[in-house]
């Protein structure tokens, strides 16, 4: 397993967070647990995605480039992490820059999967669990507003984020959809390509969310992967003959991670796992763990650990329906 290099900024009163015993003993087995907690425990630097259906990358960078320094993120053309010029100041949200959708906050992890999707003009895209939006505004753009993109969730307060940073965007080929995934089977609409980001124990995301520590509870890692198996089955069957699938979780749990693509590789014969080619540090799936084997074409899924890139931990996989 590679590794940053730059030491990360630690949190103040990192030293008073405690992880769980079963936690430690369980992550212990799966990664270099002291760099994991390092980096877990250090502030995640601040990135946007440019809006390129409003304003060129060229433009945004020359508008913010007085006050603020941006880094090319290496996987993704349009994305940078900020570091103001003059202060600490980290509120890049309250910009007006973005405010009128120049730019999406979004974590340089998080741009991987729509990236992986691959969108193409005039398709017909479904975003399962699209809220609040950093995907569905990201596919969109990279269909340049055409085609149909429809962006579901399945909760009534998760679609006002949702509506309102579509419309910040500027996406006009979305359709809003609220309604758990499986009844999508119902409608009898077939799609060119599905990303299915599916609700997780979000453990990559400890060092934005340190709740996430206070919460672990493996069984309800166990309910969560039985919710994921039924998002990504439904996901496989709506997809078109020849169509891409993406899979993903802020998780760095096998159950939710490998072993929901072991469920369905073994369950459809015409899944197809893809390589996926990007610029970053990754670690080795996970093709065993706790007496469970999982299918070696998995290798082919990407897994990052918090410490590979120096963003939040990440589970991609791509899948194509023969």
């Amino acid at each position: 397993m590679e590794s940053s290099t730059k030491a990360p900024r630690i949190m103040p009163n990192s030293g008073e967070i405690e992880f769980k015993e079963s936690f430690i003993e369980r992550y212990k087995k799966l990664t270099d647990f002291e760099e994991f907690k390092k980096y877990s425990l250090s502030f995640l630097k601040r990135s946007i995605r440019v809006n390129t259906l409003k304003v060129p990358v060229k433009e945004l960078k020359e508008r913010l480039e007085k006050n603020w320094m941006l880094e090319q993120i290496p996987w993704c053309k349009e994305g940078f992490w900020m570091k103001n010029r003059h202060t600490d100041r980290r509120d890049i949200g309250n910009l007006i820059e973005h405010a009128i959708g120049y730019f999406y906050v979004q974590e340089a992890a998080s741009m991987i999967p729509a990236l992986v999707l691959e969108p193409k003009r005039h398709e017909v895209i479904l975003d399962m669990c699209a809220s609040p939006g950093s995907k569905s505004t990201q596919i969109a753009q990279y269909m340049e507003n055409t085609g149909t993109l429809i962006a579901n969730d399945y909760k009534i307060d998760r679609m006002k984020p949702l509506v309102m940073n579509l419309q910040r965007c500027g996406v006009s080929n979305v359709v809003t959809t609220m309604m758990e995934g499986r009844f999508f089977e119902k409608a009898g609409i077939m799609f060119d390509r599905i990303l299915v980001d599916a609700p997780c124990s979000g453990t990559g995301t400890i060092r934005k969310s340190l709740k996430t520590l206070r919460i672990y509870n493996p069984d309800a890692i166990k309910r969560l992967a039985g919710t994921q198996r039924q998002l990504i089955e439904t996901a496989f069957n709506l997809l078109k003959p020849n169509g891409t699938m993406v899979y993903s979780t802020c998780s760095l749990e096998p159950d939710e991670d490998e072993g929901v693509i072991d469920y369905l590789l073994n369950k459809h014969e015409n899944a197809r796992l893809e390589e996926i080619d990007l610029k970053l540090k990754r670690s080795h799936p996970i093709l065993e763990f706790e007496a469970q084997k999982y299918n070696p074409e998995i290798k082919k899924c990407l897994r990052i650990w918090p410490q590979d890139n120096d963003t939040e931990g990440f589970f991609v996989a791509k899948i194509k329906k023969l």
